[in-house]
Formats: structure tokens, sequence, C-alpha cells
């Protein structure tokens, strides 16, 4: 399968800004810490090494990244932060999996209902509309002359993937999410390297909305990936090239 490809127009945006960049170390240093929380070492933990993929396919730096490896053992040991999920919508019927991770719920639930109201939107109850995502794993590849088809394929089915899709300038390899970690570290020991590496709700159908809905859509999303908790948002919004979020 192919088609085109807007891997290049969604790392574009997300490095556009410094402020939006320190943003995502901020949010990926929280979760590697609370990875790293217990067991440090990426070689036994697979939660942690998983992290740590997705922090290096945006791009953080080593040392922040072992940084936030030891913080684990000092400023997070006596903090506890728990994963919440919220579902609900945005305009035009759209659908939106806001994934969380915090040390005060009541404030996050509070932060995230009031986003939502102010740009048109509401939270939902839980399973409102995860029913229309499936939980996937995910590993963005750049498509290189050195790297083909063929090659990626047989290493994707060799390490046990569910599928490769192949587009312009990226492969895409998805997996049952209790496969990725194995299936990352074989593709890693052969060398590859990722855009994207993550486990995340992909949505079975996307929906286009008014141009102007769009432009409050697209506001939305910026709301709401400002807020210190949020980790992830998911949506089932197809968003112009130069916004697409993945």
């Amino acid at each position: 399968m192919s088609g085109h490809s807007k891997w290049h127009n969604i790392q574009a945006r997300k490095g556009k800004a410094d402020a939006a960049r320190g943003r995502i170390f901020t949010k990926l240093g929280r979760e590697i810490a609370v990875a790293a929380k217990g067991n440090p070492n990426p070689d036994t933990n697979s939660k942690l090494a998983d992290v740590i993929a997705k922090a290096k396919a945006n791009n953080m730096p080593n040392d922040n990244i072992q940084r936030c490896i030891k913080k684990a053992a000092g400023e997070l040991g006596s903090a506890t932060y728990e994963t919440l999920v919220y579902e609900g919508y945005g305009v035009g019927g759209s659908a939106l999996i806001i994934n969380t991770l915090t040390d005060n719920k009541n404030r996050t639930a509070g932060d995230v209902r009031s986003t939502l109201s102010k740009c048109g939107g509401e939270l939902g109850s839980t399973g409102c509309v995860s029913y229309m995502f499936s939980n996937k794993g995910l590993l963005v590849i750049e498509r290189t002359l050195e790297l083909d088809e063929d090659t990626i394929t047989e290493y994707a089915i060799d390490a046990g993937a569910d599928d490769v899709v192949v587009l312009d300038d990226v492969y895409e390899v998805y997996t049952d999410p209790s496969a990725f970690s194995g299936v990352r570290k074989y593709l890693e020991e052969k060398g590859v390297e990722f855009l994207e590496a993550d486990v995340r709700m992909i949505p079975q159908n996307k929906i286009t909305l008014s141009p102007e809905n769009t432009e409050k859509f697209i506001k939305l999303l910026d709301k709401l990936e400002e807020l210190d908790d949020v980790q992830d948002v998911y949506h089932n919004v197809e968003l112009p090239d130069d916004e697409e979020e993945g």
C-alpha cells in the first residue's frame, strides 16, 4: 500500500517554535522520569526503553534524557503521578482522546474541561469516543535508498509487526501494543532509526470539517497541548498538511 506522506510536514510543525519544542521536552521528561521510577535501566525496563525511543524520535538530546532518568530517584521520588485519559468532543462532532500525566487529578480535569468549553468542545464520559479508535504501536521510518521496501518489510515480519504501510517518503510499521517493545528493539538492533515511535490511539476513520471549524479545531489542539499535564492528544480530524498532527 502506498500514498502521499505528510510526515515531513508534521516534523516541520513540531519544530517550528522553540517554545513548543521546550514544552515537548518537558512533557517527555516527565514521562521518562515516571517510567524510570523503580528501575532506571532501559535494558531491563521495556517501558523506559520505549519512552526513550519516543524522546529520541522527537530529537530530545541524550543529556536531557539522562537527567530525566536521574530525576526519577530525586524530585519525583516522593511525587505520585498517574495516567488519566479523558474523552470528549470538539467542534463539528470531532472526537478527542486526551492522555494526561498528573499529580493532581482535580486540577487536570478542570483544566481539560475548561479548555474544551472555551474552544467549542465538551468533555464526555469514558468510552464515548474511544470505540472510534484502535490502540496501535506505530514506528515511522524514513524511506531511503539503503532501506528499501523489501528490506523493511522483511525486518517487520521477522520482528512480529502487524503491517507495513509504504508512503512517499516514509514507512509506517504498525504493531499490537503488546508487541511494540519487541518490534522496536529488533529494528533498533538492525540499525533502524525512527521519526516516530509510540503506542497511540489511531482513528478508524477521519472526518473533514469546514474551513472555519478546522481553524477552531486547530486552536483547540494548540490550547490542549499547552496544558502542562497533557501528554498526548488524539483525534479523528483530517487536517491540512501543514497542521497535520498524525
